[in-house]
């Protein structure tokens, strides 16, 4: 894995970004923002699964003065994200926001950021230029490939913002296509010191969507690029919480939680190993301490296969071996399984 990038640090709310601060994990709520109540529950919800920033949408003056009412009831920091209309961002920032996420491809004119980047400035909020290779300027240059020109739109937005001593600057180049994606990525990487937010936009269902985001973020994160990340899922915000911290898991980047490692099951499973798994995978959910949990099919090498496991269960027929470490301890009886796998995590975990 290549070294991460070095980035200029900025602070939203009270969580920093760069730097050598740990990559952050944000989402952004799917309830309508003028509904305050149901959009406080939405986040308090994804703060149980470990978000660390959350994004709202901001279609209209009504949801931008939402925005203070809902900090009040959550705890991390809460972006306002803009589109069209530059005044729905300076009535955001009256309302309090932490950060604001700004797409050129839809608010480019030099006096309209400018208004906003005095605002956030006087405010000392960080901007995102949040490029989407779906929403290019119609000015973009079309010998240029999509990827040069995501890093064009941000380069001139960053170009202005500077100018104007505002330099409070996260940057994003997100596309549907991986490989467009990436190439975007690395090639502003080298050119700006401030820091990324990556992510593959609009990446589909949990099935594709998943796979396609993993894909696509891993990749950057290995090569060493990338100071936050959203998954991008149709879906509920909490699957995209839980993704991106299986992201960083898998990366060593992050821990955070219960690391679950299952068997694929064979013909010598006597027991249905994906329903176990999966029965496993729900209650470990709101665990947030890190431990690595073993789910194995077979008594007879279960245990040696995930030996690096603080704790785990090898099935056999009626029964199963609780082992830690690869050392058993003990047989559980299989009506027993998941209380008694989960009572000894819960006494390791306190």
């Amino acid at each position: 894995m290549n070294p991460r990038r070095t980035s200029k640090p900025i602070q939203i709310g009270n969580v920093t970004i760069g730097g050598d601060a740990p990559i952050v994990v944000q989402s952004m709520t799917k309830t309508d923002t003028r509904d305050v109540m149901s959009t406080i529950h939405q986040i308090k919800e994804l703060e149980d699964y470990g978000c660390e920033l959350v994004r709202v949408a901001v279609p209209d003056a009504e949801a931008a003065q939402a925005i203070s009412a809902i900090k009040r009831g959550i705890s991390i920091p809460i972006i306002a994200d803009i589109h069209f209309n530059y005044r729905l961002a300076l009535i955001a920032l009256e309302a309090g926001c932490d950060g604001l996420r700004l797409n050129p491809g839809n608010i480019s004119e030099p006096e309209k950021v400018s208004a906003v980047a005095r605002a956030a400035k006087e405010r000392n909020v960080p901007i995102r230029i949040g490029v989407n290779a779906g929403s290019l300027l119609k000015t973009a240059n079309p010998q240029l490939t999509i990827a040069q020109q995501m890093v064009e739109a941000a380069l001139e937005q960053i170009q202005l913002l500077e100018n104007l001593g505002f330099d409070l600057i996260k940057v994003s180049l997100k596309a549907f296509d991986v490989p467009t994606t990436i190439d975007a990525y690395q090639d502003i990487a080298q050119r700006i010191p401030y820091p990324l937010h990556i992510g593959i936009t609009e990446a589909g269902t949990p099935k594709r969507g998943i796979i396609r985001s993993a894909v696509g973020i891993s990749t950057l994160l290995y090569q060493g690029i990338g100071d936050t990340i959203r998954v991008s899922l149709t879906a509920h915000p909490r699957e995209e919480v839980i993704t991106g911290y299986e992201i960083l898991k898998s990366l060593n980047l992050r821990q955070h939680g219960p690391i679950l490692i299952s068997c694929p099951s064979c013909g010598r499973a006597e027991v249905d190993i994906a329903k176990l798994a999966e029965a496993v995978e729900e209650e470990l959910l709101m665990i947030n301490k890190p431990i690595k949990v073993a789910v194995m099919g077979c008594v007879v090498n279960g245990p040696g296969e995930a030996k690096d496991a603080d704790i785990g269960i090898a099935c056999g027929r009626g029964k199963a071996v609780l082992f830690k470490r690869g050392k058993k301890i003990r047989t559980i009886q299989e009506k027993d399984l998941i209380a008694a796998l989960m009572s000894e995590i819960e006494a390791m975990t306190d």
